[in-house]
């Protein structure tokens, strides 16, 4: 049963790369599952019925991302770029169609696949002969009568596979269907409303043999660049559909030298450190005091004060990060007003960076406060007690005997906790968004991240650039790894105390 169940998705994930044409993935596909089949159908391997599945698992979400975040860092992948070539030429011929006389013309009916409000539009096509077609982004093709109701004027009032709108549920679709643009061999298909659509002819024209892109009304020309992957024009102008290509290092090499990204990148990373390092350091401290406290024999209803103390740590982070957000707010925000301020916490950028450290310092002290309280609980008491008789004060015993001591349990945890807070994603974005925003650049905040920017730049408004998102997480990643590296490094020391 659970190889069938392996069976169904091999046939399940190969139909989108049979569609698009990835044979390798598809060989992929088929290898791993005749692999699976022949390891549990077999008696032996006995090892490997054990260790495929989570290393088939390990492969799947944590090599091939990282094997797909390398190989796109070396491309130009985003908007504009995320097609072949081929690709591109469809979209520049398709949206430079221009209605032309003689042309065919089609009764139209909107259809939707899946969801009536989010699913893919298709233009449902009649031909004056009363011919059913469907036309998606990928061309247009025939429909059977058979699984389709027409009007006795031809229009499609029902369809097979998908759902088709009545006008005013089509009205509300109106920008994805002024959007889309059938390619024919002839031109593209276009909506005239959303009860008619017509076949008109391309104005801009590839040229295979020149490799270029030809506007028959302005006698413009376009050369393609494949190292840009545009095609552009004597004075350097391109065309807005461009393709994917290999740049090399280019993302890297413009982290630090294009101005609008390498002006504010030096800023981003040292606030990126401080912040790292600050909340480590004040929740260490915050929850390694508290423990102490805690730890004291005197001190009664230790246990209650320990469950109100954790109650941070316990609550949901993304809803206690909107709390404080709301608490930070200018005009009504509970700091404001228990305090009597009247501080902009996200238009300045140095409150804004106190205001996410301090919500982190209230979220990262119990985990903190837990890990001390065992570590403290471990160091045998007579160590102490024993400094005592020596003559040692307090101070001096704690400094030269519990915190050494306890740095040799708590260090790696420290290094962890810097590396968590260096990609440190929803502490910024869901309390200041990365803001506050200089006026020259709202790509980049005062209270953002290396993780927040890379977001931003791959998902942002400017418009996606996936390549140099990719580039900069792989430099996230040298980084963490580097001071990851050197922190345990440097703990190794911390063993000889033992």
């Amino acid at each position: 049963m659970l190889l069938g169940v392996v069976a169904a998705i091999a046939v399940f994930s190969m139909l989108p790369l049979i569609d698009r044409r990835n044979w390798l993935g598809v060989i992929l596909v088929v290898l791993t599952t005749a692999a699976l089949f022949y390891i549990y159908l077999t008696p032996k391997l006995i090892p490997a019925k054990y260790l495929v599945v989570g290393t088939l698992f390990l492969a799947i979400f944590q090599v091939l991302p990282i094997v797909y975040t390398i190989t796109t860092a070396f491309t130009n992948f985003g908007d504009g770029h995320r097609g072949t070539k081929e690709d591109a030429i469809v979209s520049i011929r398709s949206t430079s169609v221009k209605e032309v006389e003689g042309g065919a013309t089609y009764t139209l009916s909107i259809g939707v696949s899946g969801d009536e409000n989010t699913g893919d539009i298709a233009f449902l096509l009649a031909d004056k002969d009363g011919n059913p077609f469907v036309g998606t982004a990928k061309g247009v093709a025939p429909l059977d009568k058979s699984a389709v109701t027409q009007s006795p004027s031809g229009k499609i009032l029902a369809a097979s596979d998908y759902t088709v709108l009545n006008l005013g549920k089509a009205a509300s679709r109106q920008a994805d269907i002024t959007a889309l643009v059938v390619p024919t061999d002839n031109g593209a298909i276009i909506a005239k409303g959303v009860s008619s659509a017509f076949e008109g002819g391309a104005t801009r024209k590839y040229d295979a043999a020149t490799d270029t892109i030809t506007d028959s009304i302005s006698g413009q020309t376009w050369a393609a660049d494949d190292t840009d992957g545009y095609f552009k024009d004597a004075k350097g102008a391109f065309l807005p559909q461009g393709w994917q290509v290999n740049v090399g290092l280019k993302n890297f090499v413009d982290v630090f030298t294009n101005p609008s990204i390498a002006k504010y990148f030096l800023q981003v990373i040292l606030w990126n450190f401080a912040f790292a390092l600050l909340v480590m350091a004040s929740t260490f401290a915050l929850g390694l005091g508290v423990a102490m406290v805690m730890n004291s024999d005197k001190l009664r209803g230790r246990k209650i004060y320990r469950s109100i103390l954790i109650l941070p740590y316990a609550m949901p982070g993304f809803a206690m990060l909107l709390l404080w957000r709301d608490m930070f707010n200018t005009d009504y925000g509970l700091i404001n007003k228990l305090f009597g301020t009247d501080i902009d916490w996200f238009g300045n950028p140095w409150a804004a960076r106190a205001a996410v450290l301090i919500v982190q310092l209230w979220m990262g002290y119990p985990y903190m406060f837990l890990v001390c309280t065992g570590a403290l609980q471990s160091i045998p008491s007579d160590l102490v007690e024993a400094a005592g008789v020596d003559g040692a004060k307090p101070f001096y015993a704690f400094r030269t005997i519990t915190f050494p001591l306890l740095l040799v349990a708590v260090a790696p945890l420290l290094i962890a906790t810097f590396a968590f807070n260096f990609n440190n994603f929803g502490a910024i974005y869901l309390v200041s968004g990365g803001g506050p925003f200089p006026a020259d650049n709202p790509t980049v905040g005062a209270t953002d991240l290396l993780i927040s920017y890379t977001y931003r730049l791959a998902f942002g408004g400017q418009g996606a650039q996936y390549g140099l998102a990719a580039a900069i997480s792989i430099l996230i990643f040298i980084i963490v790894a580097a001071v990851s590296f050197i922190g345990f490094k440097r703990t190794k020391a911390l063993e000889e105390i033992n």
